[in-house]
């Protein structure tokens, strides 16, 4: 053990060695944690389905000034659909990979996004998570990315850096998940059968959608409710790796184990989102280890706070957080984590 402690359950971990690894961590959780459990994997799935339904049926029958309440609530709703997918693609769902293609596959229709597209690129965040260049969530430019980028490319960026936040997981959506040179040829044909089957969808749902409802339908049950669930991924994708205090490394200094630890953030959000999203901002956990099914995230958020408490970025969020990250977390600096696009000019 690299650690310096003499044991692991009930005494907390202060300092860590050069050579301490991940494996280190993950023998501290309760193997149990680790354990799929079908009962309540199928019962995230329903009440989840029964909240979209519940979120639906307010936006058939609100009044036109309680409609943002049930957008809001539809949005977050459908942003435990993401979840349960996620679940599937880290294969934490279900130990039947029919299963879990199957399950992710239907869930991220109503989002249109295509199931193995997203999981291949999202492994890579996992597997490189905090790496300049590489980790493809959020990761920061560096100064002179950001300057040979044409003027166009640089007020996009200076956007989804700074107030218009939420609109980066679409962004993400768009250009990274449609496009196949993303992936790998081992990857290709898998992804493209997740485009297909969005792309069929699509043509079938959006028409449809409109003939019965209208263009105003399609605003009301599915553009609007869309942007709030974008809005959840931005800020979640944001805040789970984006500090001024967190460090992105260049490959030949990064440590895996130190990346996943320290460099994830536990934040605490309106106890309904967090229902409605299965403990997604719980992400601490599911860094350290993918095969965590989300139901057992809040369980071993206490065994890491009980064995590397020390090691751990955890907080409450609030518009004055968002604020703090959008205002200052803008170009890569090896030294201080992050500059600000003033700072950048010199």
């Amino acid at each position: 053990m690299t650690a310096t402690t003499d044991k692991l359950h009930g005494e907390l971990i202060t300092s860590i060695e050069p050579d301490f690894k991940l494996k280190d961590i993950i023998q501290s959780i309760p193997k149990e944690y680790f354990q799929k459990d079908p009962v309540k994997a199928w019962f995230g799935v329903i009440t989840n389905i029964l909240a979209v339904i519940a979120g639906y049926a307010m936006l058939v029958y609100s009044p036109w000034y309680l409609l943002p309440l049930a957008w809001i609530f539809t949005g977050t709703a459908l942003t435990g659909f993401f979840v349960i997918a996620h679940d599937c693609g880290h294969r934490s769902f279900s130990n039947r990979p029919w299963v879990n293609d199957l399950v992710g596959h239907i869930f991220l229709l109503p989002l249109i996004y295509p199931f193995h597209c997203w999981r291949f690129l999202h492994d890579r965040h996992h597997a490189k998570t905090n790496m300049v260049t590489i980790d493809n969530a959020w990761d920061p430019w560096e100064l002179e990315a950001f300057n040979s980028a044409n003027p166009l490319v640089r007020l996009f960026y200076r956007g989804i850096r700074g107030r218009f936040w939420w609109l980066g997981s679409i962004a993400h959506w768009a250009i990274l998940h449609f496009n196949i040179e993303q992936f790998k040829e081992n990857e290709r044909e898998k992804a493209r059968f997740s485009m297909i089957v969005v792309l069929v969808f699509a043509t079938i749902f959006f028409p449809t959608l409109i003939f019965y409802t209208g263009v105003w339908g399609l605003v009301k049950f599915w553009v609007v409710p869309w942007f709030v669930y974008h809005f959840w991924m931005s800020t979640f994708t944001l805040v789970h790796h984006t500090d001024p205090d967190i460090q992105f490394s260049y490959p030949e200094e990064w440590n895996q184990a130190l990346a996943q630890l320290e460099g994830t953030v536990h934040c605490s959000y309106p106890r309904w989102v967090e229902i409605l999203c299965h403990d997604i901002n719980v992400h601490i956990p599911h860094h350290i280890s993918t095969a965590i099914p989300s139901y057992n995230l809040r369980k071993v958020h206490a065994s890491l706070q009980e064995n590397w408490g020390s090691h751990l970025k955890e907080t409450q969020f609030s518009w004055a957080l968002m604020k703090r990250i959008v205002d200052y977390c803008h170009i890569f600096d090896s030294e201080t984590a992050y500059k600000t696009f003033k700072e950048s000019r010199g």
